[in-house]
């Protein structure tokens, strides 16, 4: 039986506008040019339906114009500092908060520059402006006359490359780190103009504290009303479902308990339509789980010494019956060596590498709402018990199950 024209349009434009959006959320800054040109052209296609979509469930903007699409993402909490920026073709060190300084001084400095720039200007420009005192007296100075300056200028530049704010034209950074060349880019302005993703001016915010100042960035008009105050719980809701690995009850207030109780089915089914994430729904929480494995930025496992590492303090912190110091996890790491040492890389196994390796795995699992730490400790949370041995999982009824190494969603 032939299927009818309409039905096979309607299922290719839902299937566009999934894929779409899945864009989007995983990269909110996409170019007409370069790696991600299809996904731009999708969005462009259905930006009405995907800025409509956005603004009602999450309060996210999305402005397109011909060169750029950016969905202007506020996070559902705003001080998560688990998943710091990082040079995607550089591993996956984290940027300090000595390079998110300097990333926002250079692009203060790219704001008031030209259409072109070498990396050994935008460095002047950047030690004129660190010499402010009101920056010194928070303890944060820079010569960049260091090769480790120089090098955390260049995971600066790399990143702006990433995102498409700089176009190299002649040079390498590494020339520059090593003080034997120069580096010359092109500014890509309309990029760099739609980086910022805050409903108001930082130079506006009167509060002190990062708390207090982070809340001025994103607050929305006056929730004097109920309707207000529901649709800023239904976005903020929404945008933790879609961010964070897991949404747990015991993270929300009781209002948004008692809304996302109501709501719960209406929330989930709105993701699932735009994203195909499926919700896993347990007693302790919500994550929205991807099928195709691919909406996220943090995985586990991982493949590598890393990986198993991880994996298997995971399943030695699901068999704990409470909080594990990090000494206790470095001397498990050492007899996980003693068993497992010939699958770990040469480096992994020489004596002293434990509280490395423990921090690596403690800091994944962190930032996958896997655990919760303190400076001394480690204490599993509820979605551990996915890595127990010999549990396994079910998504739903008529699903299949979901075997322990299944990664939470980011």
């Amino acid at each position: 039986m032939t299927t009818p024209l309409a039905e096979v349009l309607e299922g290719q434009h839902a299937a566009d506008l999934r894929k779409a959006g899945r864009a989007l959320l995983k990269h909110p800054l996409l170019l007409a040019h370069g790696r991600y040109a299809d996904e731009f052209r999708l969005v462009r296609r259905h930006a009405p339906e995907l800025r409509e979509w956005f603004d009602r469930n999450t309060g996210w903007s999305l402005q397109t114009d011909a060169e750029t699409a950016r969905l202007r993402k506020i996070p559902g909490v705003l001080t998560d500092p688990t998943h710091p920026a990082r040079e995607a073709s550089r591993g996956t060190a984290p940027f300090t908060r000595r390079r998110y300084v300097l990333l926002c001084l250079a692009l203060a400095a790219l704001e008031r520059g030209e259409a072109q720039i070498a990396l050994g200007r935008l460095a002047d420009q950047i030690v004129l402006d660190a010499a402010d005192p009101r920056l010194a007296a928070t303890g944060i100075e820079f010569a960049l006359e260091r090769r480790d300056e120089r090098l955390d200028l260049a995971a600066v530049v790399r990143l702006l490359l990433e995102l498409g704010v700089l176009r190299r034209v002649a040079g390498e950074e590494e020339a520059y780190v090593s003080g034997a060349g120069d580096v010359l880019y092109d500014v890509e302005r309309r990029v760099l103009a739609g980086l910022l993703a805050s409903r108001r001016g930082p130079s506006t915010v009167q509060a002190e504290t990062l708390d207090d100042r982070l809340a001025e960035l994103v607050a929305e008009t006056a929730l004097d009303s109920d309707e207000l105050r529901f649709r800023a719980m239904r976005r903020s809701l929404t945008r933790r479902l879609l961010d964070d690995p897991v949404l747990y009850y015991d993270d929300l207030t009781d209002a948004e308990l008692g809304y996302l109780t109501r709501q719960r089915g209406f929330l989930t089914a709105r993701i699932t339509e735009l994203t195909g994430l499926v919700a896993e729904v347990r007693a302790e929480g919500i994550a929205m789980v991807d099928p195709d494995d691919d909406l996220t930025d943090l995985r586990m496992p991982e493949q590598g010494t890393h990986g198993h590492v991880t994996l298997l303090l995971a399943e030695h912190l699901a068999g704990a019956d409470g909080p594990v110091t990090l000494d206790e996890l470095a001397l498990r790491v050492r007899e996980l060596a003693a068993q497992h040492g010939g699958f770990w890389s040469k480096s992994a196994r020489e004596p002293g590498m434990e509280p490395e390796l423990v921090e690596h795995a403690v800091t994944r699992l962190t930032a996958l709402g896997l655990v919760s730490r303190t400076p001394d400790a480690v204490a599993a949370r509820p979605a551990l018990a996915r890595y127990a041995v010999g549990e396994t999982v079910i998504r739903g009824p008529g699903s299949d199950p979901v075997p322990p190494q299944r990664k939470a969603t980011t």
